[in-house]
């Protein structure tokens, strides 16, 4: 064990340290300049193109074999946001400071234009798998899009062949087992500390059934198909965020008269300030880059800009303009890292379990217990239970999405018959994740999304010229209404043609 700790951290200190978080930030200002801040140039268009159809044509489905937009964007929220939008916001201040949450903005805002270019190659580059179903993602557009440029056809396949194999084995780490180790921990922690029946191969029985029952509540959703799963998604996602959001204001509201100084911490750590302060140069710079590296980490790890993984499912809309679901990526960002990590950050930060003239947690507080110490303090016992209960909700929808990515990439590497087995073997994993140790799941979770991260951004890099070409023939056609441009909509033939006139109707 210890071997495998080291061999991890080694992998990690590569994926998440200078060249992985300079590619991060890189790539998004790329994307971000390339589409001339299209976030916020067009911030009316993408808000009104997303969040202000969600009760209309956003619940329309005008494809048979796909999701309505509403839907897709639901269904990849369900995995965006999790645990991260809770523990991961906890952990980036307990080890980078409130200046973290600066950082995590950052992240996000370029994010944003990484979620929106990774759409627009997702939809631009997908094609019908053997079932009928879109299929799309990262692995389509290095090997056709990256593959297709003089002499990179090696370059693009070894890639996209790398991506999935990241992707199937973090689907294990963040997107199984260290999602249901938060959940059995925080549960068995709140409701049954004081049960104790016994243990089974050295742990307590009680980690063995909380397992055993999400297990079989998985296999219910998932086993029933991807359909089921956008079903569920579609109704539980939008609940409990509004819920977590509405606890979250309340909380806040209890500690509106420190929300000026909250704000100030966040600014004024956000470079190691305490380092500068106790004259140490290099300590200083040292901790600076803590600071950024685990805001960015866990903006990442929340809002998963820059994986790839989101736009598998993105990709199965029935939406025939690359850009139009590009700005649902735009969305999800905003609503998972702008909104709701930010309030989790401000109730933190307000609540008095980090000393904001330090930066410091409080004693007897670490990043396991902030968030639910930071609602008791306010709510009480009901508070430390809200937070359970959500983390219990948001870490199992995770489960659910990233079930659909790893399936569709074992899909895209064996075959749409080992994507099914896949499934069986993910669903019967989720026990292990009750019973194994809760630091190491944590820890390769981080280096599976760091490494399926690099091939990814690489991709989105070398086919920028097309992301341009694609918004600009977008924005004159849709902003700027000239109607003598033909739309742009995929690198197959048969595709372009047939999707052409729903978009000429404005059906799309």
């Amino acid at each position: 064990m210890d071997t495998v700790v080291q061999i991890n951290d080694t992998i990690n200190g590569f994926a998440w340290g200078t060249f992985g978080l300079v590619l991060l930030l890189g790539t998004g200002l790329v994307c971000t300049v390339i589409t001339r801040f299209f976030q916020i140039t067009h911030i009316k268009h993408w808000f009104m193109g997303t969040f202000g159809i969600i009760t209309g044509k956003g619940r329309v489905i005008n494809d048979a074999g796909a999701l309505s937009q509403f839907r897709a964007f639901c269904t990849a929220l369900c995995a965006t946001i999790g645990t991260g939008n809770i523990a991961g916001v906890s952990t980036a201040i307990c080890v980078g400071g409130p200046g973290a949450v600066l950082w995590m903005w950052v992240a996000a805002f370029f994010g944003m234009m990484i979620k929106y270019s990774e759409n627009v190659l997702g939809i631009y580059y997908r094609r019908r798998n053997r079932d009928g179903a879109w299929s799309g993602g990262p692995m389509y557009y290095l090997e056709d899009g990256l593959g297709a440029k003089r002499g990179c056809k090696t370059l693009g396949r070894v890639l996209a062949i790398c991506f999935c194999i990241f992707t199937a084995l973090a689907s294990f780490g963040i997107g199984n087992m260290s999602q249901i180790n938060k959940i059995t921990i925080n549960f068995e922690d709140t409701f049954l500390s004081n049960v104790d029946i016994g243990e089974f191969l050295g742990v307590s029985k009680v980690n063995w059934w909380i397992g055993t029952v999400l297990m079989c509540v998985a296999a219910i959703i998932l086993l029933g198909g991807f359909r089921r799963l956008a079903f569920v998604s579609e109704r539980l996602v939008p609940f409990m965020a509004l819920v977590y959001i509405l606890g979250c204001l309340i909380v806040i509201v209890m500690n509106i008269t420190s929300i000026p100084d909250v704000f100030g911490s966040i600014f004024r750590f956000a470079f190691g300030p305490k380092a500068i302060g106790g004259g140490a140069a290099g300590t200083a710079v040292q901790l600076a880059f803590t600071t950024i590296k685990n805001g960015c980490k866990r903006g990442v790890f929340s809002n998963e800009a820059g994986l790839g993984s989101s736009v598998m499912v993105h990709s199965n809309t029935c939406a025939r303009e690359p850009v139009k679901q590009g700005l649902w990526g735009i969305a999800e960002v905003f609503l998972d890292t702008m909104v709701i990590c930010t309030m989790t950050a401000v109730v933190v930060l307000s609540s008095g379990a980090i000393d904001l003239s330090t930066g410091l947690a409080v004693e007897g507080v670490n990043d396991a217990t902030l968030v639910a110490k930071a609602f008791g303090s306010n709510l009480g016992v009901v508070g430390e239970w809200f937070v359970v209960i959500s983390v219990t909700l948001f870490a199992f929808t995770t489960v659910m999405g990233w079930s659909y990515y790893g399936a569709k990439t074992i899909e895209y590497l064996l075959g749409v018959t080992c994507a099914k087995i896949y499934r069986v073997v993910f669903i019967l994993l989720i026990v292990f994740g009750s019973v194994m140790e809760s630091n190491l799941a944590w820890d390769i979770s981080d280096t599976f999304n760091g490494l399926m991260m690099i091939p990814n951004l690489i991709g989105i890099l070398f086919l920028a010229p097309l992301i341009v070409r694609l918004t600009k023939n977008y924005i004159k056609r849709r902003i700027k209404g000239r109607d003598d441009l033909e739309p742009i909509l995929s690198y197959d033939p048969d595709i372009q043609s047939s999707s052409l006139a729903s978009v000429k109707k404005g059906t799309d």
